[in-house]
């Protein structure tokens, strides 16, 4: 008779193997409060020093948000199977920056910079997602992670 099977292993990741997960990774998924509810909306971002920036289109998220600042949640997850995975979620707020406002404009064109990492035609005449004119950044006030790994 074969042995039983050990079961998988949970573990908290330490801050910096969390911060590694979001540095790897380029999409994840935002979350607030709308209406009584919460919902999840999948985004691509890029991390740098406890920000994460990103871009998206007017619509719901924007209008729960208030264009201004709110609290949310960001997932980011490595799958490879049902009981090997790294999740990782931060709490912070989130800030659009605003093409009209001369006071952001250094923050928004840096945020854009870094944007083009990912997508290089980001906001010009080749881009791949045109209608995605808003650019964000979210504060990473907290960070958790967790992991599992098989016996």
């Amino acid at each position: 008779m074969d042995a039983p099977q050990p079961g998988p292993r949970f573990r908290r990741l330490e801050p910096e193997e969390a911060l590694a997960l979001l540095q790897r990774n380029h999409v994840g998924r935002l979350a607030y409060a709308r209406g009584g509810r919460v919902d999840i909306e999948p985004l691509h971002y890029v991390y740098d020093e406890g920000w994460l920036y990103g871009r998206t289109s007017e619509g719901t998220k924007i209008e729960a948000t208030g264009k201004e600042w709110w609290p949310v949640a960001f997932e980011v997850d490595e799958i490879e199977s049902m009981f090997e995975w790294r999740s990782v979620v931060v709490q912070g707020g989130f800030y659009v920056l605003k093409e009209d406002d001369p006071r952001q404009e250094d923050l928004r064109a840096f945020a854009i910079e870094r944007l083009r990492s990912l997508v290089p035609a980001t906001l010009t005449v080749g881009d791949p997602t045109p209608d995605r004119t808003l650019v964000f950044r979210i504060s990473v006030q907290d960070i958790e992670g967790r992991e599992a790994t098989s016996g």
